[in-house]
């Protein structure tokens, strides 16, 4: 236990009695304090008021339609599911309108639909729809879920708290909120106690409870685990499955869906607690968290899908506007968010929403930045990290993303040294991301399908190399959780980014170092993607490094020879039978080009390698009954037998189209006559030519100083 938790439990357990003579209600996100002051708001600045007119429209909709608390019986997606989510949503909704319209019809529903809650609640089993991957709820399929309930729920009865009679309280508490206290901890004691998304979200339903209803005792649980020691709880979540960067360890899709309870529950700690100081935490880690969060976005606002992510979350979700809120009002007003603000275009009704709304009103925002940075993972940082490179901060940002983190627990796929790459508004080299279709109860009850497992998190679904048709670790989850890669170098010097880290683990006996760069010429509007993957070993193996791309192919060096009347799958297992093999080609020379027509953009992809190789250009649907897989297309650079082996590739935008006008312009490459002069586990040299210009790069592995250079 470090210093500061330590001072943080202790004073925790002197000042905590005192909490009992400062109850009040509301007293989260929206206080009693400052109810007067919002409704001012509602008068004078457009964005809360947008906000408040979106949640009085949900709170209206729920008073004209008959109140409904189903016996749960569905999937994600089913129509109890559903159901139960609207209620939540009804119910913080009405909470709200309540205390700003002061109109008594909100405190009702609230009081009605929980008493409903109430009369049911204790009779429900476990849901008939759990599985044995996760721990059951009782509304809802899994526990995460009737954690999500609780902790929107929980709000809303604290904002009608002192409009209901003391006989409906009772009644209420007893009833529903106690006993889902006792089901998250005792019930659930292996998820409430677990260092993982889930438990936050389990903490934070207790902790928020325990304030509002004032049980100390739960609160305490909530911080500092069941056994009140600080081997689990809230602080725990915070030490372990952070970064000192504020980089959360399952990846930026999982880092936006946890910084809500994260972010909310700190917000009631400090509304209960002021003195803990929960925002100096860890030197204002969850500050950081927000902020690291947004800079695991694209331009567009889309979180980069590192392992299992949904590719269509953007930092618009009610996570980052709670977030962005509760970071700039509470935390310290960095301006940049005020854009980000205006952008996900609300906030939250509360406290912290008219800071942000009024301060844009009063146009104090600035451009979010977005940085080129490397980003450590782990709890003390050195557990490898994101790599992230980038070129312009608008629609046309050229971003290169390199992920040599730890494997991120559970939801963590196998892919040491992928790469993703942007631009343009638009995905180049593309992550598959999960395969599930969330809430969709027809694919597979909505959770994550079969084909998560046998495509989505196997090696060869990634921009990174494949040894032996065999994915990293043997897709062995509790191997790969004890290694991490090593970060080489970042270097950020003008023109030229670059970002280095090796593997050394993932396959017996090679060593796999990754280094790519973004390297403007005065040549060349747009900067070049420079990328080389160098592989050693004392065997022999088979080496593949998939590129997987968005749009067409419209241009290649060499004649493509199609499979026209009979497909077979790449290989047997790890993934590779989930691949058509539509083409095989055999580049002698090893070297070669691709161009790509992606979002009336040209890019091409010029490589080399330090043997002949294959390009096999493969497609994503074999052995998919269910037809469950998204389509996928991919070029891979193959050497069937190899000890040591360099791929280098240079990847550049050298064009576009109009298919309006219907006019081209700058279709062709620029770059020509790549070469490899020399590689080895000192130094890689490579020359090529842009137009008639020949340059130079020199990788020098072991000087981090003077990792790179171009002449």
């Amino acid at each position: 236990m470090n210093y500061l938790k330590k001072v943080v439990v202790v004073v925790f357990c002197i000042y905590f009695p005192a909490l009992a003579a400062a109850q009040t209600h509301p007293n989260i996100m929206l206080t009693k304090q400052n109810i007067d002051a919002v409704r001012a708001g509602l008068e004078k600045y457009p964005l809360l008021q947008d906000s408040y007119k979106d949640v009085l429209k949900v709170a209206d909709q729920a008073l004209a339609s008959p109140i409904q608390v189903p016996v749960p019986k569905d999937g994600g997606g089913g129509l109890t599911h559903e159901q139960h989510k609207v209620n939540y949503q009804n119910i913080l909704a009405c909470g709200i309108a309540f205390q700003l319209s002061k109109e008594k019809k909100y405190a009702n529903y609230v009081r009605d639909i929980l008493l409903n809650y109430a009369g049911q609640y204790e009779k429900w089993p476990y849901h008939p729809k759990s599985n044995p991957s996760n721990p059951p709820g009782k509304i809802f399929w899994q526990n995460l879920n009737d954690c999500v309930w609780q902790v929107h729920v929980i709000q809303g009865y604290d904002l009608v708290y002192d409009a209901l009679s003391s006989k409906d309280k009772q009644t209420i508490e007893k009833h529903l909120f106690l006993p889902i206290l006792k089901f998250i901890t005792v019930d659930s004691y292996k998820t409430f106690n677990r260092i993982h998304n889930h438990g936050t979200w389990a903490v934070a339903a207790v902790g928020l409870t325990g304030y509002v209803l004032n049980k100390p005792e739960y609160v305490e649980m909530a911080l500092n685990g069941s056994d009140k020691k600080g081997k689990s709880g809230f602080l725990a979540q915070i030490n372990e499955l952070f970064s000192p960067d504020g980089y959360y360890t399952e990846g930026f899709y999982y880092q936006r869906y946890a910084i809500l309870p994260f972010i909310l529950f700190a917000k009631a700690i400090q509304q209960y607690q002021p003195q803990l100081k929960i925002y100096q935490y860890r030197n204002g880690l969850l500050q950081k968290a927000v902020n690291t969060a947004l800079q695991g976005t694209y331009s567009n606002g889309a979180f980069f899908p590192i392992n299992d992510a949904l590719k269509d979350k953007t930092f618009e979700s009610e996570e980052l506007v709670y977030g962005v809120d509760i970071a700039y009002a509470d935390m310290g007003e960095d301006k940049g968010l005020l854009s980000i603000a205006q952008k996900q275009k609300k906030v939250i009704v509360s406290d912290a929403g008219l800071k942000v709304a009024m301060d844009i009103e009063a146009h104090k925002a600035t451009a979010f930045t977005y940085i080129p940075q490397w980003i450590g993972d782990g709890k003390t940082g050195t557990d490898g990290g994101i790599g992230i490179l980038r070129n312009g901060q608008d629609q046309n940002q050229q971003c290169l993303v390199l992920k040599a983190t730890s494997q991120g627990l559970g939801h963590g796929h196998f892919d040491r040294l992928n790469i993703l790459y942007y631009d343009n508004g638009a995905e180049v080299f593309s992550d598959y991301g999960a395969a599930r279709f969330i809430n969709i109860e027809t694919k597979g009850g909505g959770g994550y399908l079969p084909e998560n497992t046998t495509w989505a998190k196997q090696t060869i679904a990634h921009n990174t190399l494949v040894v032996d048709q065999t994915s990293a670790f043997k897709a062995n989850l509790e191997e790969a959780e004890t290694h991490h890669p090593d970060l080489v170098t970042f270097k950020n010097s003008g023109a030229i980014q670059v970002v280095s880290a090796k593997e050394n683990n993932a396959y017996p006996g090679v060593q796999m170092t990754r280094s790519t760069a973004l390297i403007q010429v005065p040549e060349l509007k747009k900067s070049l993607l420079l990328d080389v993957y160098k592989a050693e070993s004392v065997a022999l193996h088979q080496y593949d490094l998939p590129f997987w791309y968005n749009g067409h192919i419209v241009d290649a060096s060499f004649k493509i020879q199609g499979v026209t009347d009979h497909l077979t799958t790449l290989g047997t297992k790890y993934g590779y039978e989930h691949l058509w093999l539509n083409s095989e080609n055999d580049l002698k020379t090893g070297q070669g080009y691709i161009t790509i027509l992606e979002a009336h953009n040209f890019y091409t992809t010029t490589f080399a390698s330090t043997t002949d190789l294959q390009v096999k250009l493969v497609s994503l649907g074999a052995n998919d009954p269910e037809m469950n897989l998204k389509e996928s297309k991919a070029f891979i650079l193959s050497q069937p037998k190899a000890a040591n082996q360099t791929f280098v590739s240079i990847t550049e935008n050298h064009g576009s189209t109009d298919p309006i006008a219907e006019v081209i312009s700058g279709a062709n490459s620029s770059i020509s006559a790549i070469t490899i002069i020399h590689s080895d586990a000192k130094q890689t040299t490579i020359t090529f030519k842009i137009k008639s210009k020949s340059y130079t790069v020199k990788i020098n592995y072991l000087d981090k100083d003077n990792f790179i250079s171009i002449q």
